[in-house]
C-alpha cells in the first residue's frame, strides 16, 4: 500500500508554499516522525514529516517549486511492500503492447551521486533522453539541476564553442591588456550571483511596497533621556533576575509605555477597513525580530494585562523561537501595533514602514551619550532617538505627536510608568 505525503494546512491566509531541500532521497526507509522535507510559507518555515514507516518511492515535488495545500510532495511504500525501482529495459520494451515505445539505448544509468544534484524530475527526464547530469549546469540551490535545466533546446544544453574570429594581433594584445586589468582591479572570482529569493522574503518586499503605496504614511520623531531607566535598571537588575527569572531589558519599558499610550490616543490602536475605523480594545504588540532570512514579527498578546517581567519572558520566548525558526504562523497573526529596535544594530535613527494593516509603530534607536540642558545646567545624558511613523488618513498630526510624547514622558518618569500600567 502507498501513502501520498501531502502539504498540510498552512495557516490562516496562507494558500501556498515552497518546497525547501529534502532530508531524504527516493529509496530511503523512513519511521514514523522522520522528517521528510520543510516548507518556506510566507510566515515561517513547516516540517513535513512521515505519518507512516516505509520506503520513500517517490518525490514529486522538486526543491524550489511552489505548492498547495493538499498537493503530493512524495509517495511512500508502506513496510511489507516493495518500493518502486526503474523498469529493466527489457521490461520498457514489452510495454510497448500498451502503446509505450522506449528505447533502451536512449536511457542511462542515474548514479547515486546524480541523485543529489538533480530533482528528481530532472532525473526522470535526463533518463528518458539519454541526457548526461554530468554535462548539465544546474541553476537550482547549491547548482542543483532543475527540470529547465533538461528541457531547455539542446542547442543551450551543450553549445559548441564559437568559432574565434580571427584578429590581427594589436586587436588580440588589447584584449589580453584589458583582460589583464580587469583581473587585477577586482581579481578573479565572480563579480556578480544570482540568489533567487526565498518566498519569505518575496513577501516581505511585496508587503513593504504595499504598505508604501496604500497608506498615507508619515513619520514624527522626539528624543527621550533614558538616565532614569537605565539607573533603575542597574540598581535593580540583580532582584529583577532572581525573583523572576528574567533579565529586565528596556524593551517591556517600551512596550508598557506603549500600551499607556495607546489607551489615550486610540486611533493608533486600529486599523482602516473601507468607510471604518476598527478601533481595537486590545493590545496584541509586535516586536520586530531579525531572522537569517528577514525580519519577523511575533506578538506579545494582551500586553495590557501582562507585568514587567511576564512581558520580558514572552520577548525572549518569541525572539528564541525567530532565531531558531521555530515560530509558528500563530505567534505573527492579528497585532495591533508594532514596536522595531534599531538600535540594537547601531541605527541611529530611521522611518520604520507600517505593518499593514495597523497604522502605526514606534520605532527605537541606540543610545548615546549627549550633552543636553537640564535644571539650567548643561549635563552629559544617554538620549535615545524615537521614530512613530503613522497612517495620515486616520491618524491627525497632532495624535501622533502627542503620543511619541507621552511615550517620551513614561519612559523619563519610570515610577509613573509603573503606576500608569
Amino acid at each position: 500500500m502507498a501513502t501520498n505525503v501531502v502539504v498540510p494546512g498552512l495557516g490562516e491566509s496562507v494558500v501556498e508554499a515552497t518546497v525547501g531541500d529534502w532530508n531524504v532521497k527516493v529509496g530511503d526507509v523512513v519511521s514514523v516522525g522522520d522528517l521528510l522535507v520543510e516548507l518556506q510559507t510566507d510566515k515561517v518555515d513547516l516540517e513535513v514529516t512521515a505519518d507512516v514507516a516505509g520506503t520513500i518511492s517517490e518525490i514529486v515535488k522538486a526543491t524550489d517549486e511552489d505548492v498547495e495545500i493538499g498537493d503530493t510532495l512524495a509517495i511512500i511504500a508502506e513496510s511489507g511492500d516493495a518500493p518502486a525501482t526503474a523498469k529493466p529495459a527489457a521490461e520498457e520494451s514489452h510495454s510497448a503492447n500498451t502503446g509505450e515505445t522506449v528505447e533502451a539505448a536512449k536511457r542511462t544509468t542515474i548514479t547515486e551521486s546524480s541523485r543529489s544534484v538533480a530533482s528528481p524530475v530532472a532525473r526522470r527526464i535526463a533518463a528518458e533522453q539519454g541526457i548526461d547530469l554530468a554535462e548539465v549546469s544546474g541553476s537550482g540551490r547549491g547548482g542543483k539541476v532543475m527540470k529547465s535545466d533538461v528541457t531547455s533546446p539542446p542547442e543551450k544544453q551543450a553549445a559548441p564553442a564559437a568559432t574565434p574570429t580571427p584578429q590581427t594581433a594589436p586587436a588580440q594584445q588589447r584584449d589580453s591588456a584589458a583582460t589583464s586589468a580587469l583581473a587585477e582591479i577586482f581579481g578573479n572570482q565572480e563579480r556578480e550571483e544570482r540568489v533567487k529569493m526565498s518566498r519569505r522574503r518575496r513577501t516581505i518586499a511585496k508587503n513593504l511596497v504595499q504598505a508604501q503605496q496604500t497608506a498615507a504614511m508619515l513619520t514624527t520623531f522626539q528624543e527621550v533621556d533614558m538616565h532614569s531607566v537605565m539607573e533603575l535598571r542597574t540598581r535593580r537588575k540583580a532582584w529583577f533576575e532572581e525573583k523572576f527569572g528574567t533579565r529586565l531589558g528596556f524593551m517591556s519599558f517600551f512596550v508598557k509605555a506603549a500600551v499607556t499610550a495607546l489607551k489615550e490616543y486610540p486611533t493608533l490602536n486600529a486599523e482602516i477597513d473601507g468607510d471604518h475605523m476598527v478601533l481595537k480594545k486590545y493590545y496584541d504588540i509586535g516586536i520586530a525580530v531579525g531572522a537569517e532570512e528577514g525580519l519577523v514579527v511575533p506578538v506579545v498578546r494582551n500586553a495590557d494585562q501582562l507585568s514587567f517581567a511576564g512581558i520580558e519572558k514572552k520577548i525572549r520566548e518569541l525572539g528564541k523561537a525567530a532565531r531558531d525558526g521555530k515560530l509558528e504562523i500563530a505567534d505573527m497573526m492579528g497585532g495591533t501595533f508594532t514596536i522595531t529596535n534599531g538600535g540594537v544594530f547601531g541605527s541611529m535613527l530611521s522611518t520604520p514602514i507600517l505593518n499593514a494593516p495597523q497604522v502605526g509603530i514606534l520605532g527605537m534607536h541606540n543610545i548615546v551619550q549627549r550633552p543636553v540642558v537640564v535644571d539650567g545646567e548643561v549635563v552629559v545624558r544617554p538620549i535615545m532617538y524615537l521614530a512613530m511613523s503613522y497612517d495620515h488618513r486616520i491618524v491627525d498630526g497632532n495624535t501622533a505627536v502627542r503620543f511619541l510624547y507621552r511615550v517620551k514622558e513614561l519612559i523619563e518618569d519610570p515610577e509613573d510608568l509603573m503606576l500608569a500600567g
